[in-house]
Order: C-alpha cells, then structure tokens, then sequence
C-alpha cells in the first residue's frame, strides 16, 4: 500500500514534483495531424495560435512502416516550431501493448520534453497502464533534466476501461483529462454501429399508438413521431462525473463524418451540455465548431454575470427575469463566468464579444 503523503512525491530521482492542480488551460478543440504527412506537417506553424492544442498522432491512423518516420517527424517540428503561449503540443503514443510505445516515450520526452505539454495514451485499461506510464515518465524526465511533468491523458476505449474509468481518472497526479473513443469502446462492447462517433436512426424512441385516429386505423401502423436517441449519453455523464471527482478534465472525442458538420455541432454541444471541456478535430473544418460550441455565448455570459450581481452575498434567492435565482444558481453561473475568463484571455475576438455583450 502506497502512503497517501507519497502520493505527490518524483516517482524518479531528479525528476520534476507531481503537480497538485491541472492547469486549467484552453483546450476546446483537439487537432491531430500525422507527422509523417508532409502536407499536414507543413500546415503546423501556420495553425498554432489559431487552435488550443496540436496534437502529433502516433498511433492508428499511422500505419506500422509510417511510425518511426511519424515519431521522427514529431520531432522535427516541435523543434523547428514556436508554439507561443497558446497552443499546446500534445502527442497520441501508440498502445502500451503495441512495439512502438517504448520508443514513442524515450524518443520525445528525452528530445522534446521541454515542449511536449500532454501524453495521451490509447486503450487504456485500469490504473496499472497509467502507473507504468507514471514512473517511466518520472524517469525520463529525470534523465532528460525536465524542470515540469509532462502531463497524462487517457482515452476511454474498452469496457474494462470504462468499468475502471473512476481509478484511472486518480491514478496519479499527471492525469489530465479523459476523451472518449467512441469507434473502439464500440468494437469493444460489441455494439451494431460502425459509426465513429455521433448518433445512429436505429437507436429510437417511438411516440405511442393513439387511441384517436377513427374507425378503421390501426393505431400501431399509423404513422408515429420517431426521434433518435444519444448512444454515447451514458458513458459521457459516467465520463464527466469521474473526472470531476478528481479534478480533471472530459473531453468528446471524434466525430468521423467530417461532411456532416450540423451533427458534428449537435454532438459537440451535446457533450458540452453535459461537462465536456473540449473534442477532437480530424479537419479544419471542425475546429470552427468546437470553438464555438466549446465557448459560451455571450448571451450566457451576460445572464450569468446579471445573476452574480444581484445574487450579492451569493446567500438567499431573487427573482430576474420571472425566475428564481438562488445559490445553486449561482455556482451554476460562476462556471460559466470562469470559463469564460478563462478563454478570453487569450481570445481578443472572445473578450471583445463578452464585453459588448456586457454593454
């Protein structure tokens, strides 16, 4: 049994102390590239500032005689690139039973630790993958003489992960958030989708039979209202609860029908809604979305800030607008006042409109 006083304590000799909060920095959109493309690679100097996360992809949308050159190219641009303040550099190490996570580890952080904010790692399955992830981290960052911990995050991706999401979300100090991977967690569970992410017409409710259509319809065969249904519902509220029982933070994954931007924007809000602080882009096209679904409007900033002030001392209830404000609305308003905050400061359009907004 491990001392809950060690708990923050260098897993490795000369490596950096644990972190006792996760920053809290923007990161409403995941944007991963293939480093070994080329033209993709091309593209990164010209996106930082514009995304809150760049993330090199290692793993499999890579195939296996790209991965070395893929690592290499990582490399290679987070070397040649000034990611400013920000845009973060994250990175998707391939799967810790595959051949290349060894080498994906030692090679970044012993080369480009210094920028390298986040690991993420896939398929995980219980807290012993986040454990041998922990101290071979400590221990490279001690070689490598790395003055911050790289940070750690999980992808939710089987059942037995899924069934351990709550002792994965606490498994160390360097967990920073969870994203949901919804093509695999699928497979895994056996479910009749090959959807990557988003809704599927199969997965309904149907209006019940009328008692009124007249003599001589059948009520069952009659038409009736049909509307589909979340099949990720469940595992992102049971995603969010864990994360925020450890401080840390949920994210929506991929959304794979890249044409389908209006489900794209329905999905991403849905998760949203539900805690999510951010999902991933596999397309330019969707780092619009999730920027803008991933803020909150101005209209909810403003209400949020209305309900502040005249809840005062944040004790009893008012009445704004025919509703009642109490303290339970309040807090509601100040995570909304936080964020937003938060991502105006380093979003002038953001802070621009929020203060307009205000006006």
């Amino acid at each position: 049994m491990r001392s809950a006083k060690d708990f923050f304590a260098p897993l490795a000799v000369g490596a950096p102390a644990p972190v006792r909060e996760v920053p809290a920095r923007p990161s409403r959109m995941i944007h991963f590239f293939d480093p070994s493309n080329p033209k993709m690679a091309a593209k990164v100097p010209g996106m930082v500032g514009t995304v809150d996360v760049l993330l090199g992809n290692l793993e499999d949308a890579v195939k296996a005689e790209s991965k070395e050159a893929a690592r290499q190219g990582l490399v290679d641009i987070a070397r040649a690139t000034d990611l400013g303040e920000h845009t973060q550099l994250w990175t998707r190490i391939n799967s810790l039973d595959s051949p290349w996570a060894l080498d994906d580890l030692t090679t970044l952080v012993t080369q480009i630790g210094a920028k390298l904010d986040v690991v993420m790692v896939p398929k995980v399955q219980g807290a012993e993958d986040i454990h041998y992830v922990d101290r071979l981290l400590a221990q490279l960052e001690a070689k490598a003489g790395l003055t911050r911990p790289i940070l750690v995050h999980a992808i939710l991706e089987t059942a037995r992960g899924m069934a351990n999401v709550e002792e994965i979300c606490g498994a160390s100090p360097r967990m920073q958030g969870i994203s949901l991977g919804p093509a695999d967690l699928a497979a895994d569970r056996r479910m009749k989708t090959t959807r990557v992410g988003g809704g599927h017409p199969g997965y309904l409710v149907r209006e019940d039979p009328s008692r009124d259509l007249g003599e001589g319809v059948d009520p069952v065969t009659a038409p009736r209202s049909v509307h589909q249904q979340d099949l990720w519902h469940y595992t992102i509220a049971r995603m969010v609860d864990a994360c925020a029982m450890h401080g840390i933070f949920p994210y929506y994954g991929p959304f794979g029908d890249i044409k389908d931007v209006v489900a794209c924007e329905d999905q991403f809000r849905n998760a949203f809604l539900l805690g999510c602080v951010g999902a991933w882009s596999l397309h330019p096209v969707q780092v619009d979305i999730a920027k803008r679904v991933f803020s909150p409007s101005a209209e909810d900033v403003a209400h949020a800030r209305r309900v502040k002030e005249a809840m005062g001392d944040g004790t009893g209830a008012v009445m704004l607008d025919g509703k009642m404000e109490d303290d339970a609305s309040l807090k509601q308003c100040l995570v909304i006042l936080e964020l937003a905050d938060r991502l105006s400061a380093g979003d002038p359009e953001l802070a621009e409109l929020y203060a307009t907004q205000e006006a």
